[in-house]
């Protein structure tokens, strides 16, 4: 996809990157962060959304909302690459998140630990 000025539909962009994740997954291309990540398994991409996942609270405690943008961008392409490795679709994802939408996050974590 290129960037040619025009912002794709919602939703679509995210679609994109995690093809692209999933390609980089299938070839493994000697230079590709993806492939280096993935070749590092489960603890150093766990690690990396830690760390990700500290500089979003870094940026929404201290800095503006561009910093924020960018630190939530970086977890969330962290967290697709995560879904590659361990055969997790956005369908699964957005299936999950269909069950749960319209209940009450209080009533749904209560029906989760029954």
């Amino acid at each position: 996809m290129s960037n040619t000025g025009r912002m794709p539909r919602p939703g679509a962009i995210l679609h994109e990157v995690f093809k692209t994740v999933q390609e980089r997954k299938e070839k493994m291309p000697e230079k590709s962060y993806v492939a280096a990540l993935l070749r590092s398994g489960t603890d150093a991409i766990l690690c990396k959304i830690a760390e990700e996942t500290g500089e979003v609270v870094k940026a929404a405690r201290e800095q503006e909302k561009e910093k924020q943008v960018k630190e939530l961008c970086d977890l969330v392409f962290h967290a697709m690459v995560l879904m590659a490795h361990k055969d997790i679709t956005f369908e699964e994802v957005e299936f999950e998140l269909a069950k749960r939408h319209g209940i009450s996050g209080l009533d749904e974590k209560a029906a989760r630990t029954k």
